[in-house]
């Protein structure tokens, strides 16, 4: 504004101030011009740094200072933490506590929920099935639909799991849990009422605890999937086992005998199958790891 007239500048108001200014003995304008020189020198002593990071960095000078004054424009700096955590690619604080809370949430989901109910049927499925020294045929029907309860929510969950993306680390070792402990109950209760052979007892859980193990054993090299015959298998000694439990006579106690030897070929069958597979497996993954020794000392 040099050259300009005070009064020009704001009119008969701005004459009248510069007059009163006058009086007083101050320029008009001279406090805000002080305070603009302090601003000036201030921002030439912040800029020149800055401009020269900004310079080093193949940046303007201006965008340094200005990318500045927009962080300060934020306050106390908190809510720009966040923001360039984000964009460096780091949750924000908070993030991993959010993500548990939300993994022990999804335990308690339909499938894992069925696997429970499986489990508590276990011991319910016990008590009626030795009620009454177990030759009741009202305790063993009641003994029967608790284990084919069991045994239906056991084609459902794993179902459910898979499909609504319910797999959880609870029910990967619940389930197969509940899967032996039904079976491995009643076959025990049968054989202790001398209603099935020990052998066959033997035989079926010998051989659901050793593909088990196996499993764990071979696990660092891969998953021994389900096969269809272990499938048939499941089944099978489902169907055996239930006609068991209940108190059959004449042509029904000779089907479930042959159905219950079916069950047994199955289970030796398919466990061969998964030892041969697991081999196999094993074979494979060694020789993987082999190569990859090779190729990275090569």
């Amino acid at each position: 504004m040099t050259g300009v007239p005070a009064s020009a500048a704001g009119g008969p108001s701005g004459a009248r101030r510069a007059a009163a200014g006058a009086a007083s003995g101050k320029v008009p304008g001279t406090s805000v011009g002080r305070s603009a020189a302090r601003s000036a020198e201030g921002g030439a002593a912040g800029a020149t740094p800055t401009a020269g990071q900004g310079a080093a960095a193949g940046a303007p000078p201006g965008a340094a200072a200005g990318a500045g004054d927009g962080r300060a424009a934020v306050g106390d700096g908190s809510e720009s933490a966040v923001v360039d955590a984000q964009d460096d690619g780091r949750p924000a604080r908070g993030g991993k506590l959010a993500a548990a809370a939300v993994d022990q949430a999804s335990v308690w989901n339909v499938a894992n929920l069925l696997t429970m109910l499986r489990l508590i049927l276990v011991p319910v499925f016990v008590a009626l099935m030795l009620a009454d020294g177990g030759y009741d045929p009202a305790w063993r029907s009641l003994a029967w639909a608790a284990f084919a309860i069991a045994m239906i929510t056991d084609l459902f969950d794993g179902h459910l799991a898979r499909a609504y993306n319910l797999v959880t680390d609870f029910g990967k070792i619940a389930d197969p849990i509940a899967d032996k402990a039904i079976m491995g109950a009643a076959l025990i209760c049968l054989s202790a009422l001398g209603d099935l052979p020990w052998w066959v007892t033997g035989v079926i859980l010998g051989r659901e605890l050793g593909i088990t193990l196996l499993r764990f054993l071979v696990i660092r090299y891969g998953v021994i999937p389900a096969s269809r015959g272990g499938k048939l298998k499941t089944l099978t000694q489902g169907v055996a086992v239930g006609m068991y439990v209940l108190a059959l006579t004449g042509w029904l106690a000779t089907l479930r005998f042959w159905v219950m030897a079916v069950a047994v070929v199955l289970t030796v069958v398919t466990g061969l199958d998964y030892v041969k597979q697991a081999i196999v497996l094993r074979r494979q993954g060694i020789a993987e790891r082999k190569a990859a020794l090779e190729e990275k000392e090569a």
